[in-house]
């Protein structure tokens, strides 16, 4: 995915200015931010959701993007959820799907209507409906929030898993955890992003 000379502003207020990175193949990559600093405006232009005011964004193949707020039905079930997303992307099967769960321990909710889920495993959900197709690229907006100590360490396991597959991973958060994992950290701050103090 190359991102190049990237804008928008809504109204009179400009919220991103002139970004510009790649993501590569087996990357795994960071970008940090305060509250109000762009990075959901950013990840709604990478994905397509949004068009950007000026600049341009090219990437091929399949991507995934997990919104920071799940987007679902509380009275489907975490199968009916599945099933839906495997008719809309034409799946044969919902094998990445089920290793997905598998790997993010939350395989036994499968019947369970997503109404009554807990905030951690809705996000789970969330997750699993971005990876499930395979996506060589993968937009992640908050994408550990709610999970407890041992689910967040799986879903690091997931993501450079995913890496080291050749899949290009890019993480949005408003705090920089476990930097060390990544390839790359940036910073979007006021708008501009640029890479974070003390990263390579």
């Amino acid at each position: 995915m190359k991102v190049r000379n990237v804008h928008h502003s809504y109204r009179r207020r400009t919220v991103l200015r002139g970004v510009d990175f790649d993501l590569c193949a087996g990357a795994l990559v960071g970008i940090v931010g305060e509250n109000g600093a762009g990075k959901s405006t950013l990840l709604k232009i990478l994905s397509g959701e949004l068009r950007p005011s000026r600049g341009a964004v090219r990437h091929t193949g399949r991507f995934g993007y997990c919104p920071q707020h799940p987007v679902l039905n509380g009275a489907f079930t975490v199968r009916q959820h599945l099933e839906f997303f495997r008719t809309a992307f034409g799946l044969a099967d919902l094998r990445h799907a089920e290793e997905a769960m598998e790997i993010l321990g939350f395989a036994e909710y499968a019947d369970v209507r997503a109404a009554v889920l807990s905030g951690g495993t809705r996000q789970k959900l969330n997750l699993t409906l971005a990876l499930m197709h395979d996506p060589q690229v993968l937009l992640l907006d908050e994408p550990y929030q709610g999970f407890d100590w041992d689910t967040y360490q799986r879903f690091w396991d997931l993501a450079a898993r995913l890496r080291d597959a050749g899949r290009s991973v890019l993480v949005v958060s408003h705090l920089a955890y476990d930097a060390e994992r990544l390839d790359e950290l940036w910073q979007l701050n006021d708008g501009t992003l640029r890479p974070a103090a003390g990263a390579a």
